[in-house]
């Protein structure tokens, strides 16, 4: 649809079911869950094994047919598994997987269908052996992936650096670059006298952001009804 026909109160009422489903069948399952925050259909959040640690006021986006996967998978008592840092986007078909460590610094986003891995997953020569090499992953703080892209195992990329669609990074990134290809190089930095805004930033007062979305939603959900929502659902017409 190009509309939203949904009445004010219903939405508000799907928003609510969401931060019911994410503390009440998410939370349980993360060694740590921070305050705040936006799950989408947390439903097609997929966790695997732990520990896994998601920060404060996240955004999780999943989606039936692309589902954000979460995965430590380890016979290690001490992994270190996935940290998710506070402020973080995730977008639909994301894939995470940890057989040691994998550390997402704050702010940082993370574009639909990228996949981070800290491990082979099989061993080289022995094709049988499980897990394989190891090596810890750090994006730090404010990294953009884009979308489609890879970042394989003992990589780690510098604050503010953006990964380019469909890269595969396979060697650290410095900080304040802009990594593109496969393997994936540097082909310029950013300006260092353009200010960056970060989404930590963005989300520094959720009250008040809350409230305005809130605003927002209000105006262009005026007028609609149970019964034009349903209209629209059953019997769509041009423009709807």
């Amino acid at each position: 649809m190009k509309k939203d026909h949904r009445p004010y109160w219903l939405k508000r009422l799907y928003i609510l079911f969401q931060k019911y489903y994410a503390n009440r069948y998410i939370r349980p399952q993360l060694d740590f869950m921070g305050r705040g925050g936006a799950y989408m259909k947390p439903w097609h959040l997929e966790l695997f094994g732990g520990p896994i640690r998601i920060g404060s006021y996240p955004t999780v986006i999943a989606a039936p047919d692309r589902k954000v996967r979460l995965t430590v998978w380890s016979a290690d008592p001490d992994v270190k598994g996935i940290t998710i840092g506070d402020y973080c986007l995730v977008c639909p078909g994301v894939r995470i997987l940890a057989a040691s460590e994998i550390t997402i610094g704050e702010s940082c986003m993370i574009a639909s269908g990228a996949y981070i891995t800290d491990s082979d997953w099989h061993g080289i020569y022995d094709r049988s052996l499980p897990i394989g090499k190891t090596c810890p992953v750090v994006l730090e703080e404010n990294v953009w992936v884009g979308d489609s892209a890879i970042i394989c195992k003992g990589v780690r990329v510098g604050k503010n650096s953006i990964i380019g669609a469909g890269a595969v990074v396979a060697s650290d990134i410095p900080a304040n670059a802009i990594a593109v290809g496969n393997p994936a190089r540097v082909v310029k930095y950013l300006d260092p006298d353009t200010k960056l805004r970060t989404r930590g930033e963005w989300l520094s007062n959720p009250g008040q952001l809350a409230r305005e979305f809130d605003i927002i939603d209000r105006d262009q959900l005026r007028g609609n009804s149970v019964v034009g929502w349903m209209r629209a659902l059953l019997f769509p017409r041009p423009g709807d």
